[in-house]
Parts: C-alpha cells; structure tokens; sequence
C-alpha cells in the first residue's frame, strides 16, 4: 500500500494521505476508502468528513440523500507528538452501484483557519461483471459467452445461472444459442450478489408515436420502437406490402414523418436485433386522415343510351374516411343515397343531362368531372302550327311548322292527307298563292335513326275570293247602255202604237163602224229608278204588257251631271244635281181587235 501525503496550503504540519489514489469495485459489493491526516497540536478538530466534487459545495456524504442508509465513517483516535497531532479515518460504502463511480476527498475543520481538503482525492470505478459474446465464425446457430470483470481480471472462479437456475459449470465461459429464449448471467463465486447483468435476444418490439390520437394529413408524425434486449438492439423499420416481402428499410429507433401524407397509410414493422438474435414485431397501422380527392364520375356502359336501357353512375373518391356522395344533374341536387351509384333504370329522355357528384368527409369535399348522358329516343308526337292565323284566303300564301322533340335531331317530310307525299323535306312547309283544290288535311312526319312518328291532322279551309266591285267608268258605262235600251223600247212601242191607229182609222173608213167610243188618251206611267244597277240583258228580258187601258209611265233616270240624254223621249226634262225626271205624255194605246199581224 502506498501513502500519499498531501501538504495544505504550504504548512509543514497540515498533511491528508490517501493509501490509493483508484480503486476499482464490483457493483453490489461494499468498498472502504481509507485515509491519514495530521495538523498542528496547538489546533483542535471541530468536524470531520467525506465529500465527493458532485457538487459545488462540500456536502456530509451522510446528508447526501444518494448515499442514505449506505454510508459510514469509521475514524480512530489522534495522537500528538511535538507540534503535530495526527489521526486516520475510512469511508465505507455498502451495495455499491454503478452512480457511486466519483472522486472521494476527506476534510477536517479545526478552531483556527477553518477547513482543510486533500487534493487529489480517491477516484472510485464501480462496475458489473460482464458477460462477453463471442461470435464464433464456424458456427451459426450459437456463440460463446465469457464472464469477466474490468477489476479483477484473475483469481475469481464464476458461476453460470440460465433463466435463474444455477448450472454446473464453473469456468469463465459458456456456449449459447442464437434467438433462444434464455437469459443468461454469470456471478463469482461464492457471491450470488455480484452477479453480471443478464444476456438475451431482444424481446418483440412495441411501438408508439407521437402526437398520440388521430392522425391527418400535414401533420408530423413520429414512430419509435422499444424493445427490450442486452446488448443493446439495433433497430430497422420497414412497410408491408402485401404479397410482397418487406421493401426498402430505414435504420434508427425512431421513424418520422415531416408532414405525413395520405400514401404513408399502411403497416410497418419494426426489428430488433443484437448478436443473440432477432425479433420483430406486430404490424403497426398507420391510419392518415384526410379529405376527398381524385373523385371521379365512370358511367356504366359508357357512351350513348338507348331510351328504355340502364346505366349506372359510380362516384369514385380517395378519401379518409370514406366519403360521402351528393348526385347533381345539371347543377341541381338529386335526391339519392349518400354512399350508393347513381342508377338510371329505365332510362328515359328526361335523364338527358350532365352529371356530377360531390365527395364530402369531415376533413374537405371536393367535386368531381362532369359526364354528358345522352340518350337516343325516337321523335315524340310532332306539333303542327300554320302562319298566318285565321282564314285562309284563296291566293294567298301559307306556312306550315312541324317539330318534334328527338334524339337524334329528327328530320321532316310533309303529307297530304289521300294525297301523298307533297315532296317537301323540312320543319316549314310554304304554300304560295293557295286555291281551294289545295285546301285539306296535313300533316308531317317526324324520323330519325331510333325510329318515326306522325303528327295529328291540320285541315286548312281555303275560301274563295267574291268578286270586285264596279269601278266608277264601268259605273258610267252600264248607264250609258241601260239609256239606250230604254230609249230603244220606248221608240219600238212608239212605233207599234202608231201602227195600230193606222190600221184603226184605215178600218173606220172603209170597213165595219167601231161601236166602241174612243177614249181619251189616258197617260202611261213607267218607274225606271236606278236602272244604272241593272244590267242590259235584264232590261232586255222585262216584258212590255198591253193593257186595254192607257196609264201613265214615270221614267228616273240617274246619270251623272253633264251626261246626254237619248233622244226618242216625249215630254220635256226637269235636271237637277243627281237625276233628271221625264215629264209625262199622253200615249193613247187601244188594243187591236183581230188584227192581223
């Protein structure tokens, strides 16, 4: 054992010796530090104790809340020869762990010039006996375990304990198999408590992350694995792939994600392996929340409709979680199940429309494309309309209209009813300068390429057009001619009576007397009023009555101011503005008796 002897602050008569100055123990076992001092006789000392440099201040190991019920000092009695008085005083320490590893320095206080340290203390190394593994290269199934101690490399004799159950072996080595289940420790002999930590495969790994709760898209997420394992484990992260094996691996305790996206959504596994062995552990799920996108609409069967089929509408969204769906058909919500296809069954003409959906969760919505259904149909019944309203005149023109509602656009021809095809294609069907052998019924037929209809008759009523009134010079010219046919008769009737006075006196002078007496002349009257509105012919067909009587005639004729009179008329004329009235003569008209012709 070597002294050290350590002067305070210059004075021949202060000295601390320590008889180590490193002392090395295992953990769990109890270690004395041992100390000498001496200082000047005409002192005396008030305190004594131990103190490690863990702290700032000098701390009474035995008020050190680390050392409670662990430490003692065991100091003997001072002697003083001449001017010096000196002394001894141990530490010790019980159950040792490995925190107690330090610098050790010892004090005294005396009643002049307070307090005095040695310098350099003791350092203290506690430590385990360890296990070794050695890997041997031929076998791999097993290694080799080796116990030893950093402090006492010879002359300890170990014990070798499996799962706590002590073995029959008593030398410093042992053989142990890869991925076993066994723990395996080592002790010296003798001493149970000074016993090395235990050897083994990493137990399964758990996992956890950080922030705990519901993780969204955009946030920072953090996986750590833990695994229990001596030595200390290596870990290696890697995501499932189903029906592949593990991809690509990560090394490290922990896995982050900064942000976490919606494609991290799936299992990982964690491994955990020292030379003992491997271990892995359950798949962990990660479950990334967030709103809808890539949402589409797919129609199925795709394409043109037939009026009558079925299609069925399927809104396909990537969302967590799943999303909702609300159907639109030309920007107008439909009322529909919020997770089910849409589905059309019959489709009809009215489904004709654009289609879309909204995806919605509790983390966003988001639209989807538009998808055009059309669906073919044949035309429905045509409507028929005519241009103009009201009615039809002969010479004038007509329009006829027909449309129907179709898909494809429908294409037109016209028909008259008994009377065929009238050759006209089109929606409008123009009749110029109409007669009434065109008027009847119509009607148009409305095709495409789903198939045909017919519309419902139009009858158009043609009438025909009364004659035009009489200009004024044809006005003119009829008078002029009804004059002249009046004036023609009156000269006839003239003549006529003339002639049978003739023949009268001819008889009453050379034939039988007449018993008869002449009468006077009794006037004749006729009414001639508006002849102007008569025609000739008609004149020319009145008859001219004989009568055994004379009358009298009046004759109106109405002419226009300046216009001539015939001649041939007795009596004088009286004008005014509008007519000129014939004065009355006596014409004396006795009928004939047998007389010939």
């Amino acid at each position: 054992m070597c002294w050290f002897f350590t002067a305070l602050q210059g004075y021949p008569y202060w000295a601390v010796t320590y008889p180590s100055s490193n002392i090395c123990e295992l953990r769990g076992s109890t270690v004395e530090i041992l100390c000498n001092y001496k200082y000047p006789s005409s002192y005396t000392v008030e305190k004594k104790l131990w103190f490690t440099t863990k702290h700032n201040e000098p701390v009474d190991l035995r008020d050190d809340t680390d050392y409670t019920g662990r430490v003692e000092y065991s100091c003997g009695e001072h002697s003083c020869v001449r001017n010096s008085c000196t002394g001894t005083c141990t530490l010790i320490i019980k159950v040792l762990r490995q925190s107690d590893s330090a610098e050790y320095k010892f004090r005294i206080t005396t009643n002049y010039r307070g307090a005095y340290s040695g310098d350099p203390g003791v350092k203290l190394s506690v430590t385990d006996i360890q296990t070794e593994v050695v890997i041997r290269p031929s076998s791999y199934t097993r290694v080799q375990l080796k116990c030893h101690s950093m402090c006492h490399s010879t002359g300890l004799t170990y014990t070798w304990y499996i799962n706590g159950i002590r073995q029959q072996v008593k030398n410093g080595s042992i053989w142990f198999y890869i991925n076993s289940e066994y723990r395996s420790s080592c002790a010296v002999e003798g001493s149970k408590h000074l016993t090395s930590p235990s050897v083994y495969t990493p137990k399964t790994p758990s996992v956890g992350w950080t922030p705990p709760g519901v993780i969204e898209e955009g946030s920072s997420v953090n996986l750590t694995c833990t695994s229990e394992a001596n030595p200390v484990a290596k870990y290696s992260w890697s995501k499932v792939t189903t029906g592949h094996p593990p991809g690509h691996t990560v090394q490290g305790q922990q896995l982050s994600f900064h942000p976490i996206q919606s494609s991290d959504s799936g299992q990982y596994l964690c491994t955990a392996k020292n030379v003992l062995g491997t271990k892995t552990s359950s798949p962990f799920s990660i479950d990334v929340k967030y709103g809808p996108k890539h949402t589409f609409v797919i129609p199925s069967p795709p394409g043109e409709i037939m009026e009558g089929g079925s299609v069925t509408l399927s809104c396909s969204s990537d969302a967590n979680p799943a999303a909702n769906y609300t159907w639109f058909r030309d920007n107008q919500p439909l009322p529909w199940e919020p997770r089910r296809p849409y589905t059309l069954d019959p489709v009809s003409s009215k489904d004709r429309g654009t289609y879309r959906c909204q995806a919605e969760n509790q983390y966003g919505y988001v639209g989807s494309n538009s998808v055009f259904i059309d669906v073919l149909y044949a035309p429905k019944t045509p409507s028929v309309s005519v241009r103009p309203l009201g009615e039809i005149k002969e010479g004038g023109s007509v329009t006829l209209s027909c449309s129907s509602d179709a898909n494809p656009a429908a294409n037109y021809t016209w028909f008259r009813e008994h009377g065929g095809s009238v050759e006209e294609l089109g929606e409008n069907y123009t009749i110029s300068n109409i007669t009434t052998e065109l008027g009847g019924n119509y009607y148009c037929e409305a095709r495409n390429a789903v198939g045909l209809q017919n519309s419902t008759l139009m009858f158009l009523n043609v009438t025909a057009t009364p004659p035009s009134p009489p200009s004024s010079m044809s006005t003119t010219v009829a008078a002029r001619t009804v004059a002249v046919l009046l004036a023609t008769m009156l000269l006839v009737i003239f003549l006529l009576m003339r002639r049978k006075r003739a023949s009268r006196k001819a008889r009453g002078q050379g034939g039988r007397p007449d018993t008869r007496e002449e009468s006077p002349p009794c006037p004749v009257y006729y009414n001639v009023s508006a002849l102007t509105n008569r025609s000739a012919s008609a004149a020319q067909r009145e008859p001219i009555e004989e009568q055994d009587d004379p009358h009298y005639a009046s004759i109106h004729i109405s002419r226009s101011k300046n216009q001539e009179v015939p001649r041939g008329f007795a009596g004088a004329l009286v004008e005014s503005d509008q007519t000129e009235q014939v004065l009355y003569s006596a014409i004396n008209l006795k009928r004939p008796k047998a007389v010939p012709e």
